[in-house]
Formats: structure tokens, C-alpha cells, sequence
């Protein structure tokens, strides 16, 4: 399965964010973006790959230890930015430092069940609004999201998402995610 860890945000700021980005969909050249899909928005914490069927329950016994040793914490999405001309993405606000440290532990959890992992040294949270092949300039859209501020609210759990990529070749097909497993953040303190 191709897995990774993420923190999926309420419906009802996904609501709020589709919203904004409704107004950037009808902007000059947002058809020649990728726009991902509202069911998969998501802060990915640690991405995983491919894992074997028989590596998943370790792995999920990691995370909800992992989970178990983080506390809630309060985050709202916040503000737009790029990765060159290639990504289009909305940030976070709030407790930023808590979700690291909860990356940090999702990366550590697989590291402990056998698995290789990216390294969050310089872990920028974001959620990827859009996807380009370089040739629509991604700059005006993220300009067009810095004074967006979500309500706040409170992150609780952990996630364990499969990704499932297309396979068709049609156009416009997107990845779809199934949340396969989730653990209460539930320290005190």
C-alpha cells in the first residue's frame, strides 16, 4: 500500500477554503492547473511509499504511540505560497511547532517499524491547492491567498492515508485517498 501520515483538516475549513479557492479557479490560466480534489486535502506529516501488507500493523501500533505522546493543538490554514511554478499551496498558523514535532514522530514511527523515510529537518507545512507543469506562473494565485485566514481549530488525531494513483490515463483523473487508520492525540500538558 502506498501510505503516508497527515492531519486532515474539519470539514468545515475545508469548506472555508474551497471558497477561496472557487474565486481562483475562474482566474486567467487556472485551467492549465491540476486542481487537487477537496476529499484529499491534507497536511502530509510523513510520506511512506510503498508498505508492505505486513509491515502496516507495526506501523500502526508506532503511530498511535506516536499519537499518544501528542498533545491537541490549536491550527487554522493560512496564507498562499508556491514551490517554483510546480505547486500551489495553502499554509498553517497556530501551533506550527507542535505540528512538526508530530511530523517529526510520524517519521520516527516508521523509522522504528523498518521503514525509510523523507527527512522533516526542514518540514514546511502546507496543503497543495493545485499542481502545474511549469507553464502557468504560480505567483499571482499565491498572492491571491495571503490574507486568507481560516477559523481556527483543534488538531486531535493522527492519520494513516493510502494513496491510490490513477491508473486510467484519463485526463484530469486525481489520486484519492482513503484514511486507513487514525489515533487521538492524548497528552496532557
Amino acid at each position: 500500500m502506498r501510505l503516508f501520515a497527515a492531519v486532515l483538516p474539519p470539514d468545515e475549513a475545508v469548506a472555508e477554503l474551497g471558497r477561496a479557492v472557487d474565486q481562483l479557479t475562474g482566474c486567467e490560466g487556472a485551467a492549465g492547473l491540476r486542481w487537487t480534489g477537496r476529499p484529499g486535502w491534507h497536511f502530509t506529516l510523513a510520506f511512506y511509499g510503498e508498505v508492505p501488507d505486513e509491515t502496516v500493523p507495526e506501523l500502526s501500533r508506532r503511530l498511535e504511540r506516536a499519537a499518544a505522546r501528542s498533545a491537541p493543538f490549536p491550527l487554522a490554514l493560512r496564507g498562499g505560497g508556491h514551490f517554483g511554478d510546480r505547486a500551489l499551496w495553502v499554509g498553517a498558523t497556530g501551533d506550527v511547532a507542535a505540528l512538526r514535532r508530530l511530523a517529526e514522530r510520524a517519521g520516527a514511527a516508521a523509522r522504528k517499524a523498518g521503514l525509510d523515510t523523507e527527512d522533516h529537518r526542514h518540514y514546511r507545512p502546507h496543503l497543495t491547492l493545485a499542481r502545474g507543469s511549469g507553464a502557468v506562473h504560480l505567483t499571482p494565485y499565491a498572492a491571491a491567498l495571503d490574507t486568507f485566514t481560516g477559523e481556527q481549530w483543534t488538531v486531535g488525531e493522527l492519520a494513516l492515508v493510502r494513496s491510490r494513483l490513477p491508473k486510467s490515463g484519463v485526463r484530469g483523473e486525481r489520486p484519492r485517498y482513503e484514511k486507513v487508520g487514525g489515533w487521538p492525540l492524548s497528552a496532557t500538558g
